[in-house]
């Protein structure tokens, strides 16, 4: 850490942030081998460890306050939410951070942006990476093995996310970079291929989960944005998030990686069902009269949503709403491309059993009791995760053939994916 702290930010003091759990595992220990380095220190900024620390704004704004006098670099020690709220702090004030992670919990180390929640609402606020990134495979490997099984359920998510990218960029949404791709996808087979070790802190098997993760955040960082390591099964994983879910849940809160897990097994069921129909045979005329029009797709995401949620999740919604003539035209090009963009997007999934199998090995929920979720609650998932993102996924795909209640009615009917787990 010290090596690299001085390479990059010189003889500038530096200020170690944390909460007393990362402290206690490697803050110390930062502390330590900087002042050995010949680095300046200052008095480190330590959130206390009870209650957990949330990724929330007023956070942000306590750690910005109590760093503003300060002349140093901040040095962030611990895993998602602690780095989220080091990084947006330190951004707002304009200074470059060094983050030394604790937990190959997530993929946000290197991203550009922080996943606050702000009046409520989980949104990903602009903010620039860290100059640095510290990850030391024996710590993270060390770390309680439900971050782990979390972060594999976080990397995990970037299967369907990747082929809901396919689908926009088909459809002219919203293209693919194909260097910010191969930076999440090229090491991601690799990174997800050893649950099993990973359940057991293997070291080399959490390097590799800890390679995967940070490409993602990179990736994020080199295209602005969390496209590329984020789809339907994130805003699975938000809705939930934003309503409260997990926040009560004993020893600690509802992961986001666990919650993303879960959204991707229901996401790669979906693409499942959309496989089995002919889209080339598609009645445009019928799926254009279907769609909402632009007061009632904005009265059906109200109805939707709790109060704290609708204004924003109408903007959202909205954002995204097709006129008939830009449905016709999108409608259209599905038929003709279909062919070609369904063996993409199957070489692209994988099965939403083998999901399962892969998140159980490596300790990890994959259904929707692990996380505590009512049937009826996980059922609906799937038409209101559509209203909370601008992002085009395969549910909004689904929306606009008039498919998406049909297909989610497949899955739970018996003889479908959920019906044979309930």
């Amino acid at each position: 850490v010290a090596d690299a702290y001085r390479a990059t930010f010189g003889d500038r003091a530096a200020v170690v942030i944390g909460d007393e759990r990362t402290m206690a595992v490697a803050g110390d220990a930062v502390l330590a081998g900087l002042k050995a380095g010949g680095v300046e220190l200052v008095e480190p900024y330590v959130f206390p460890g009870d209650p957990e620390l949330y990724a929330k704004y007023e956070n942000i704004e306590t750690l910005r306050d109590a760093l503003r006098d300060v002349d140093a670099v901040p040095v962030a020690v611990g895993s998602g939410t602690l780095n989220d709220i080091v990084k947006r702090a330190a951004g707002e004030l304009g200074r470059e951070y060094l983050v030394v992670c604790t937990a190959a919990s997530m993929d946000g180390y290197t991203a550009f942006g922080s996943s606050i929640a702000v009046d409520g609402f989980k949104q990903t606020l602009t903010c620039p990476a860290p100059a640095v990134c510290v990850a030391d495979w024996t710590v993270m490997a060390a770390a309680p093995q439900v971050m782990t099984a979390s972060g594999y359920g976080d990397l995990l998510g970037k299967v369907p996310a990747g082929a809901d990218w396919i689908i926009a960029d088909a459809l002219g949404a919203e293209a693919i970079d194909d260097y910010v791709w191969g930076l999440v996808q090229g090491p991601l087979r690799a990174s997800l291929s050893k649950p099993e070790s990973l359940a057991s802190g293997d070291v080399p098997a959490t390097g590799e989960l800890a390679e995967g993760l940070v490409m993602s955040g990179l990736a994020m960082q080199a295209h602005q944005s969390s496209r590329p390591a984020s789809g339907a099964e994130h805003q699975f994983s938000h809705l939930w998030e934003m309503e409260g879910h997990g926040v009560d849940i004993k020893p600690r809160r509802l992961s986001h990686g666990f919650k993303v897990a879960v959204g991707s097994v229901a996401i790669a069921a979906l693409y499942e069902r959309l496989f089995e129909r002919d889209l080339t045979g598609l009645d445009v005329d019928a799926a254009v009269a279907a769609y909402p029009d632009a007061a009632a797709m904005e009265a059906r995401s109200r109805a939707a949503h709790q109060p704290h949620l609708v204004e924003e999740v109408v903007v959202q919604t909205m954002a995204k709403h097709l006129t008939p003539e830009q449905l016709r035209e999108r409608l259209g090009l599905v038929k003709s491309l279909w062919p070609e963009l369904k063996p993409k997007l199957q070489a692209q999934l994988i099965p939403a059993a083998e999901l399962q199998r892969m998140l159980r090995a490596v300790g990890a929920p994959a259904h929707p009791y692990d996380i505590a979720l009512t049937w009826a609650e996980f059922k609906a998932t799937y038409q209101r995760a559509q209203m909370i993102r601008k992002r085009y996924t395969v549910l909004d795909l689904l929306l606009e053939l008039n498919l998406l209640d049909e297909l989610v009615a497949e899955l739970f009917a018996p003889g479908g994916f959920w019906a044979e787990q309930e």
